[in-house]
């Protein structure tokens, strides 16, 4: 399909730059291709109100990590600044990971972070140049490895903000706490999964109370995600591999959903995406760990998820293709416009969004 299908234009004010306080007064959007009018304006803090007893919820509990590493490449006497974003772990000392300037990195470079008082307990982490892919992609083969380089990657890195959000302001402590779910655990992710963001204790416990089912898989989100799609046609994007897993236990739970004929509601594309690639042809879910580069347009059949939940993604994305194949270019292009001209809220911190599945 031709990407300026998937193209609106979005005003600058409407881009959050920080999220709603409490998180789950957040604003949301209720799509329902099968209705009529088939938007509605509503609140997060109504979600439970808009699920049915024995739905079952499915959250990324994958958690960010301070990604962003600022360091220099050495070279003979010669050193340059770089900007490095973490984006997949590859193996307990080596990362894929995108770098700025890119173009003069060579394989076999150094890299040292941690300088201007910024030492982390080992002193300045190094890694090695072993492979450079295209994009400004490298392969990083780190000098420590396993606990010893989480411990250095926080001590000296930067929780890696999405780009329309770091173009307007530096990180801050508060980021730490703000781009991190409440119910956040397996460490790995270069972004967070923002739909969850919205949750609080408190809509936890109405979702409890209205008995929605809750369980969590894992994907770690890769800094890809945040990479815009420079082809003409959809046909010609590649997408970056991300690391995930689903449980025995939760797998069978979805399963009992589904065969009992409740919905099965994924809180945000990464779960969704995660959960489709996983899925046997007839929608069964088993146990799966691996990774993932699943891309979905318009024309996909979905196998498992009947709602999700997710915010409201950057013009000509993977992500609106995504919701577009959901609930259905037309009627996301319509609830988009809406969304714009009622003043929601855009992006990692903005506004969230419930779908229904079109089909």
């Amino acid at each position: 399909m031709r990407v300026d299908l998937f193209d609106f234009d979005l005003p600058e004010d409407r881009i959050a730059l920080r999220p709603a306080n409490p998180r789950d007064s957040a604003r949301l959007l209720v799509v329902d291709p099968h209705t009529d009018p088939q938007l509605s304006d509503r609140s997060v803090s109504d979600l439970a109100d808009l699920l049915e007893p024995g739905d079952l919820m499915v959250f990324n509990d994958t958690r960010v990590i301070p990604a962003q590493l600022e360091g220099i490449r050495v070279r003979e006497d010669s050193t340059v600044n770089v900007s490095v974003t973490l984006h997949m772990r590859a193996a307990a000392n080596v990362w894929k990971a995108f770098i700025r300037p890119g173009r003069r990195i060579r394989e076999g470079d150094r890299l040292q972070f941690g300088h201007a008082g910024n030492a982390c307990m080992i002193g300045t982490l190094e890694a090695t140049v072993t492979e450079k892919g295209e994009g400004g992609e490298v392969t990083l083969s780190f000098d420590v490895s396993g606990p010893v380089l989480d411990e250095a990657i926080a001590a000296v890195g930067h929780i890696p903000l999405p780009p329309y959000i770091a173009s307007k302001r530096p990180e801050d402590q508060q980021d730490r706490a703000d781009y991190q779910t409440i119910y956040a655990r397996e460490e790995g992710a270069v972004a967070a999964p923002t739909a969850g963001l919205h949750f609080t204790p408190a809509l936890f416990e109405k979702l409890d109370r209205r008995g929605i089912e809750r369980r969590f898989v894992t994907l770690h989100v890769g800094a890809g995600t945040f990479l815009p799609v420079k082809a003409d046609d959809t046909t010609e994007h590649r997408m970056h591999h991300e690391i995930g897993h689903i449980d025995a236990s939760t797998a069978e739970a979805i399963n009992r959903a589904r065969a009992r004929g409740n919905r099965i509601v994924s809180v945000g594309t990464t779960s969704l995406r995660l959960l489709e690639s996983a899925a046997a042809e007839d929608g069964t879910m088993s146990a799966w760990s691996g990774s993932t580069d699943i891309f979905i347009t318009p024309g996909y059949r979905f196998r498992v998820v009947d709602r999700l939940m997710t915010n409201f993604h950057l013009p000509r994305s993977t992500l609106f293709m995504l919701v577009s194949a959901f609930s259905g270019l037309e009627t996301m292009r319509a609830a988009y416009e809406h969304a714009i001209s009622t003043g929601y809220r855009f992006y990692s911190y903005g506004d969230s969004s419930l779908l229904t599945r079109k089909d």
